[in-house]
């Protein structure tokens, strides 16, 4: 199912999902943007800051900033402060290099008994703290933590654990949404990382920003032309945009959602060793409204915020953000499809196990 032909497979992050679904490498997607040289050429090296003063942007031909090019979220900075940096707000540089040489994996730990193992070194990215040396991604509350959900939230979220756990996989609709390459949660919005594939395209025109995900192949189209929101619930949600100065902002609303965590938790798991999956779900609903905002503030620096807004989830919002870095890498295809073996295999092999539970009574 794996066709390793290209000879940068480390940077080429190379896309898995949690059932093995069918991976491909091939050439970058080919969307052509409206700006000039600047959106297909590496910035020049500097030492990033998120806030570099009096930074002037590059632009389009209509005066807009430029964003366009390959950018990545990948980090080594969880979304919610770990009890290490409780009541601190940001990292020395002593600290955050320490912590990012703990993301260079030599290899996994050894697979438990009866697991068919994970991924090793190869599919997983070495990993910077966000430029900012913020100690999370979540800026607000200020603890660094997210809000407490709601009680009709813990209530739904703990009616759909104990569905799942008599059901885990009675037909294909009951798997979760990444087993059968719908959706995964750096897609956005809010674009969050993820283990691997944290590469984003965007392409500018004057009335419509689009930005290409390397996971699940996905894209969101944004409207800049002043129109209202829709009405159709999406997995991405309608977006429409606007800027406010030199900053993009967005703003998302109807979702469908279907995208998230089966409870809806939001499990940052990685510990600042890097030696376990960087795992970030959230649960949406059809009443999540989602504002983001990109400012380019460095020539490799998009500093990427965003706020979600949703009472029936969150007893409040919460906002965070991320120093996305310029890549580059292009994105590369995610030939992840629903009708991959390794979907009849989950449900032959749930059938198979549950025959042999039967047997044995």
């Amino acid at each position: 199912m794996m066709d390793f032909t290209r000879d940068r497979l480390l940077a080429a992050r190379a896309p898995v999902t949690f059932l093995l679904a069918a991976i491909v490498f091939t050439a970058p997607m080919p969307m052509a943007a409206q700006s000039a040289a600047p959106a297909a050429t590496a910035p020049a090296k500097n030492k990033s800051t998120a806030r570099p003063a009096k930074y002037q942007p590059p632009r389009l031909p209509d005066g807009r900033p430029d964003f366009s090019g390959y950018w990545t979220n990948h980090t080594a900075t969880p979304l919610q402060r770990p009890a290490s940096f409780e009541g601190r707000e940001f990292l020395t540089p002593d600290e955050a290099a320490r912590i990012e040489r703990g993301t260079v994996r030599v290899d996994q730990a050894k697979a438990p008994p009866g697991s068919v193992g994970g991924y090793n070194a190869v599919f997983f990215e070495s990993r910077q703290v966000v430029a900012t040396l913020r100690t999370s991604i979540i800026t607000d509350p200020k603890d660094g933590k997210l809000p407490p959900f709601s009680a009709e939230a813990q209530r739904r979220f703990a009616a759909e654990r104990e569905y799942r756990d008599q059901h885990p996989a009675d037909d294909a609709q009951h798997l979760f949404v990444w087993d059968r390459c719908l959706w995964m949660p750096n897609i956005g919005p809010p674009m969050l990382p993820y283990a691997y594939n944290n590469t984003y395209h965007i392409v500018q025109t004057h009335d419509h920003v689009a930005i290409a995900a390397e996971m699940m192949h996905d894209f969101r189209t944004i409207p800049l032309d002043g129109r209202p929101h829709g009405s159709i619930p999406q997995w991405a949600g309608d977006s429409v945009g606007h800027y406010e100065g030199d900053t993009l902002v967005v703003e998302t609303t109807n979702l469908n959602g279907r995208a998230g965590a089966d409870d809806g938790t939001a499990n940052p798991s990685v510990n600042w060793a890097g030696r376990s999956m960087f795992l970030i779900f959230h649960r949406t609903s059809d009443r999540t409204r989602v504002i983001e905002r990109f400012t380019r503030t460095a020539p490799d620096i998009l500093l990427y915020q965003f706020t979600i807004e949703d009472p029936s989830i969150y007893t409040a919002p919460w906002s965070g953000e991320i120093t996305m870095r310029w890549s580059k890498d292009p994105v590369y295809e995610y030939a992840c499809h629903e009708g991959n073996y390794a979907l009849v295999n989950i449900l032959s092999g749930v059938r198979a196990e549950e025959k042999a539970a039967a047997a044995s009574r």
